[in-house]
């Protein structure tokens, strides 16, 4: 049994748009794909979803071993090694196993796994930075690539890794010199954690200190994200952040690109790593 697994949102926006990627993966499959998440869109409630409850990872485990399925494929939304494919999966797979039955879980490679990357990745983000560049041209554009931000360097990693091929890939860009740097949307207090780099809302209020009235700076948000939620999307944090550096500052200018979810190659990878499933061996579950 194959499963699409992202985090979760309470937001239906982001369990449609799993359930939409799982459709159109499972018709390039040929092939029936489960939308599950990891945690917290059990919380939606199902009048929000179509009268559908959204499924979460472990009572549907539960649910399959108990009915008699013991072996699942895992295609993970997320970019880099989060916690929730090295730590979550196993121990709920572990759980599941010690009281319901055994089975067996293979997880497909992260969407970006390094050092070796992911250049479709780069250029879906680079076709979205190109849709919402301004109209008429600008000599100048700021392109920050915006994640949500991780405890983990290794996921920070990914986001170093997309930006350096981002800024490769627009270089080219006729009339219009692009700088491509780097945010994050929120992070963790502390030193340690400095290595996820600036916040969005620091980096606008940089952007925008600079601005003029005769000359207004242009930035697009390259967004590293997959599905409209509580953070990406209408009514995001990301929006909002922007609202307030805008208002803050007038001749800032900021233009937000689509989600990477929503590009119509992005079923193309994930239909690369559904294929790579037959190759990898079943995760190590913990034991007791």
């Amino acid at each position: 049994m194959l499963l699409l697994l992202d985090n979760g949102s309470r937001r239906p926006a982001a369990t449609r748009n799993l359930r939409r990627l799982a459709h159109h993966l499972s018709e390039q499959l040929g092939t029936e794909v489960q939308p599950v998440s990891a945690l917290h869109a059990s919380r939606i409630p199902p009048e929000e979803l179509d009268g559908m409850p959204a499924q979460t990872l472990e009572p549907f485990l539960r649910a399959q071993v108990a009915a008699g399925e013991d072996s699942f494929g895992i295609v993970p939304l997320f970019f880099g090694p989060s916690r929730a494919i090295s730590a979550f999966v196993p121990e709920v797979a572990g759980r599941v196993a010690a009281e319901v039955g055994p089975l067996e879980v293979r997880v497909a490679d992260a969407l970006c796994p390094l050092p070796a990357g992911e250049p479709l990745l780069v250029e879906i983000l680079a076709d979205q930075v190109r849709r919402v560049l301004p109209a008429h041209g600008s000599p100048a554009v700021d392109v920050l690539l915006v994640d949500h931000g991780s405890p983990l360097p290794a996921v920070t990693a990914v986001r170093h890794w997309l930006a350096e091929g981002l800024a490769a890939a627009l270089a080219d860009t006729p009339d219009t010199k692009i700088e491509v740097g780097e945010a994050v949307m929120e992070r963790r207090e502390g030193a340690e954690y400095a290595f996820n780099g600036r916040l969005l809302a620091e980096a606008l209020a940089e952007l925008g200190a600079a601005a003029s009235g005769e000359q207004p700076r242009q930035v697009v948000l390259a967004m590293e994200f997959i599905s409209p939620g509580r953070h990406a999307g209408p009514g995001g944090d990301i929006a909002d952040i922007v609202a307030e550096a805008e208002a803050a500052h007038p001749g800032l200018q900021v233009r937000i690109s689509e989600l990477i979810g929503e590009h119509p190659r992005f079923v193309d990878l994930l239909a690369a790593r559904a294929a790579g499933l037959e190759e990898r061996g079943p995760i190590e579950l913990p034991q007791g």
